[in-house]
């Protein structure tokens, strides 16, 4: 567990820890399964990078066949600017997609997204989440499934990630100095990987 090596002098607190995620995730995939379990394989889009791990567990967590994708998408968050950066392989016309997102914080993403997918025809359009910031919504997008929502704080951890680093922290971690993260990105490294220092 994470709680013996969070020193308390680091910029970031737990959220949420791996047992609670992993119980979700259960959830989740319990509750898609049986959405689509008397339908054709649906198609689970990963937005990348950030859903990887969300999505690798949550399809475990479904007893059913599932088909996945991948979308990766570049956004311009002063200018509002969304544009793919890999598009789909796979055709969803007259599929059910289900969406996986790692964050969905302002909805500009989402809701490009979900504008983007629904002209390729699919039978079906939802959208689940591992974090929902509603504090930071700026426009209404419909999001069928969330994990867990949280408050409007700068999250890193089980997919989510400062730098490029953490991604693969398993629990969910608060920053709460950001400034202090982005004046040494690595800072946290040696305690959360219990790696020495130096």
């Amino acid at each position: 567990m994470i709680d013996g090596r969070f020193a308390s002098n680091l910029p970031a607190e737990l959220l949420i820890d791996r047992a609670s995620i992993a119980r979700r995730i259960d959830e989740l995939g319990a509750e898609l399964a049986g959405l689509f379990a008397d339908e054709e394989p649906p198609v689970l889009v990963g937005v990348l990078k950030g859903s990887a791990m969300f999505l690798a567990d949550l399809i475990r967590a479904m007893d059913i066949d599932v088909a996945v994708d991948f979308m990766s998408i570049s956004s311009y968050s002063q200018s509002g600017v969304v544009r793919i950066v890999k598009d789909l392989d796979e055709d969803v016309r007259g599929r059910d997609v289900v969406v996986v997102e790692d964050i969905v914080d302002t909805g500009l993403t989402l809701n490009y997204l979900r504008k983007t997918l629904s002209q390729r025809e699919p039978d079906s359009l939802r959208a689940v989440t591992l974090l929902d910031k509603t504090a930071r919504r700026i426009i209404p997008v419909p999001l069928e499934f969330s994990a867990f929502e949280i408050p409007d704080v700068f999250v890193v951890g089980y997919g989510l990630d400062f730098q490029g680093l953490y991604r693969n922290v398993a629990d969910i971690l608060a920053v709460r100095d950001l400034a202090r993260l982005a004046n040494d990105p690595r800072l946290m490294v040696a305690q959360l990987f219990g790696l020495k220092s130096g």
